[in-house]
């Protein structure tokens, strides 16, 4: 036998005036009272007698509930209709069992429709009228029609349309509507279908506190509630305790149980005359209801309101498919744009560009308003996002708070005390660490769910006056009403939060093989620099040994020439003369090449000997040396000080100097010649120091010469490159310049021009502030 489960009302409050201060204990599965639109028999389960009746039975079949007190079911009906019943005991549950019978031993034999169900210890048998000429309510084409139609549909939202529309097509209530509940238990009117000229309830917002606890305890029970007039006058229970408990008996699934008389002014206040409602159940909890109103009273037969009742259970068994398969259309939806993601992202040489720069975005995976890129100090926005100080602000909190791989919120406020004032754009933050170390971080944010949700009119509790006495009741008022939602985004979903890590897994598993390419790199780079290195060695150790080996024998070469020239000159011709005069000239001129070359060679196995360099007393004494050139060549020096002093080795440094001094006297063409020296503007730079300008000391040698063509301010570096013939501008090997250039690169430094042809050349070469 099934027992009554564990109350959460007051049962101490059966028979006191229920008020809106205590309604939310209401004992509303023990009224005691019965809707009129039918009588109920109880009867004992074991001597199968009247053990109590509804007052107005009377008013059916002309009979007292007294009289009908320790009767059995024959003192109501024939022969056949009894052993009919009697063959229902055995079986019966809470599921309630209908049985057309005609009451033979009432006046005018009535037909009423008996509902019999087992509960509390008790037979249950609720009788309601109808007329003979009633048809049934059994239509198979058109039940056919209306499962065809909610298995088509493809959303929660269609499937939930078309419950409601063929619930109102079979009943005829002016308006039925899909009412869901929420996390909070507050709930919305998602679908509805209406008499044309009734106000629409759709998308409206109900609170919780509109269903007490106890209420939804037995709608998980009791599935489908019928009130088909809400002015109804209740009929007591004769007697109202079970004589054999003592107690009222339990009603919970009672057809003709008699309702709240809170519940009775919410549907008055609302302009609702009859109503039915009908449990939407998934996995054991209320996720919603079919709720049924008319502006008049309606009787709905039974038949209609267990068709209706097979409708909702349809639905509720199908419910999760359609959820599921809504959920999936969406999960397809984020793993599509996941996968055009990986392959933007595989496609870039900036793995990062391909989340923000190519078709598919960030904002493509989830249903979101903003997304936020946090790399490497680098912040990039999509979408709706916070300000750039906010999210700096949020960054460092992230960084600082949380220590998970995947964070998400749909209330950032909760947790972050910044985060109201980032509601409009960020109330809900769902964020991947892109490294180990905090600080790296890609966010999707979402702002608050509806900045303003409609509700049926304001939910405060209404006071009023009766008979001197202040009464609480429901509100009056259901006129849509705004209520801003508070820091509060829509939640995110577990698929949403693993499609997030799966994004984070990608990016990771990318920056182990950028790292892994570069390891590699590197590792060929250090070779390379290796090998490039002892190469360099072995052209230096060449270069210094061919060099000074070459020297003795073309020293022979030119004494030798020399002599010839001093004791046989007059043995020979005019032409023979030329002809050693141009071999004592050609060997000079090797000798220099040569003496060049081993200068170069030696810089590159020389040691530097650094110490702090005043640079004002190293130009002075480069000019000092030069000073009877330039005298010769009316060349003024323009010293633009005061200079620092540099770490650096002089003996080096004043080469250096002395070259670029001496090419600026000797590339001019002008009467009046000047060369300017000095320290260059800060951030003045070569393509080697840009990025950390601030690290260097950056001098200049500027003239008034005749200039380089663009074309060859790199030629100019290079050893042995000429750019004019042999007898222009005093000669010289070309090496100077490669000389000079390699010095300061030793110095860990730079070397570079600026010039045009024809407007003179500033020479500019960098020195590091600290070595």
């Amino acid at each position: 036998m099934a027992q009554p489960a564990t109350q959460l009302s007051d049962e101490s409050l059966f028979g006191q005036t229920i008020t809106l201060t205590n309604c939310d204990r209401e004992p509303i599965h023990i009224p005691g009272l019965v809707q009129p639109y039918g009588f109920l028999l109880c009867l004992d389960e074991k001597t199968r007698l009247v053990v109590q009746a509804s007052e107005n039975v009377e008013a059916h079949v002309g009979i007292s509930a007294d009289e009908l007190l320790h009767k059995g079911l024959d003192r109501l009906l024939g022969p056949d209709r009894l052993a009919e019943v009697q063959a229902l005991w055995p079986t019966l549950g809470t599921t309630p069992q209908l049985l057309g019978a005609r009451l033979d031993y009432v006046k005018g034999q009535p037909f009423f429709k008996l509902i019999l169900h087992r509960y509390d210890g008790l037979l249950w048998v609720e009788f309601e009228p109808v007329a003979e000429t009633e048809v049934s309510a059994l239509d198979l084409p058109s039940l056919n029609f209306t499962l065809a139609q909610m298995l088509e549909a493809r959303t929660v939202q269609e499937f939930s349309q078309r419950a409601v529309e063929h619930v109102r097509e079979i009943t005829g209530f002016a308006r039925v509507g899909m009412y869901r509940f929420a996390p909070d238990e507050s709930g919305e009117m998602i679908a509805e279908a209406k008499r044309a000229d009734l106000d629409p309830l759709l998308g409206l917002h109900y609170p919780a506190s509109d269903i007490p606890q106890q209420a939804r305890a037995m709608y998980l029970k009791n599935w489908l509630r019928f009130i088909p007039d809400v002015d109804y006058l209740a009929a007591p229970l004769v007697p109202v305790r079970n004589p054999a408990t003592g107690r009222p008996p339990d009603m919970t699934h009672s057809v003709l149980r008699s309702v709240s008389p809170i519940h009775i002014e919410y549907m008055k206040n609302m302009g609702v005359a009859a109503t039915m409602t009908i449990s939407i159940i998934q996995d054991g909890r209320l996720w919603g209801m079919i709720m049924c109103h008319h502006d008049s009273p309606r009787l709905v037969s039974y038949e209609l309101r267990e068709l209706c009742l097979f409708i909702a259970k349809t639905f509720s068994a199908l419910l999760p498919t359609k959820l599921q398969l809504e959920q999936s259309a969406y999960l397809l939806r984020v793993q599509q744009a996941q996968a055009q993601l990986f392959e933007q992202m595989g496609n870039q040489s900036n793995f990062l560009a391909g989340l923000y720069e190519q078709p598919t975005t960030l904002l493509d995976v989830f249903d979101c308003g903003g997304a936020v890129i946090f790399f490497e100090g680098e912040l990039i926005t999509l979408g709706h996002t916070p300000t750039e100080p906010q999210l700096r602000d949020l960054q460092e909190w992230l960084r600082t708070h949380v220590r998970q791989d995947v964070f998400h919120t749909d209330s950032l406020a909760r947790h972050y005390p910044l985060g109201r004032a980032l509601r409009a754009t960020a109330s809900g933050v769902l964020a991947i660490a892109l490294t180990q170390e905090p600080g790296d971080y890609i966010l999707w944010l979402r702002p608050e769910v509806l900045q303003n949700v409609a509700w049926a009119g304001k939910h405060e509790k209404v006071q009023k006056m009766e008979d001197g006495q202040l009464f609480l009741s429901p509100r009056q008022s259901f006129a849509a009403w705004s209520q801003e939602v508070e820091n509060t985004a829509a939640p995110w979903l577990p698929l949403e939060v693993e499609a997030a890590r799966a994004i984070r897994l990608h990016i990771s598993d990318i920056r182990v093989k950028i790292l892994n390419e570069l390891q590699a790199r590197a590792a060929s780079l250090s070779r390379l620099n290796t090998e490039l290195a002892r190469s360099n060695d072995e052209l230096d150790s060449f270069a210094y040994i061919a060099s000074h080996d070459l020297k003795e024998p073309l020293r022979g070469i030119h004494n030798y020439s020399v002599f010839l020239l001093e004791d046989y000159a007059e043995l020979l011709d005019e032409e023979g003369v030329s002809k050693l005069q141009t071999l004592v000239r050609l060997s000079q001129r090797m000798e220099s090449l040569i003496d060049s070359l081993l200068q170069l060679s030696r810089i590159g196995r020389l040691d530097l000997e650094l110490q702090p360099t005043d640079m004002n007393q190293l130009v002075a004494e480069v000019i000092e040396l030069l000073q009877p050139r330039l005298d010769q060549t009316r060349t003024a020096v323009e010293v633009r000080g005061p200079l620092p002093t540099v770490p650096a080795d002089p003996t080096r440094l004043r080469e250096v100097l002395n070259n670029l001094l001496s090419n600026a006297l000797k590339y001019s063409n002008k009467p009046e010649r000047l060369v300017v020296l000095g320290e260059a503007e800060p951030g003045t730079a070569g393509v080697r120091g840009a990025a950390h300008a601030a690290n260097y000391h950056v001098f200049y040698v500027q003239d008034n010469g005749i200039g380089i063509d663009p074309r060859h301010h790199d030629t100019i570096f290079r050893i042995f490159r000429r750019l004019h013939a042999q007898d222009k501008y005093g000669g010289g090997t070309g090496a100077g310049l490669a000389i000079a250039k390699k010095m300061i690169e030793k110095h860990g430094g730079e070397l570079w021009v600026e010039s045009a042809l024809g407007e003179g050349a500033t020479f500019y070469f960098s020195i590091p502030k600290a070595i």
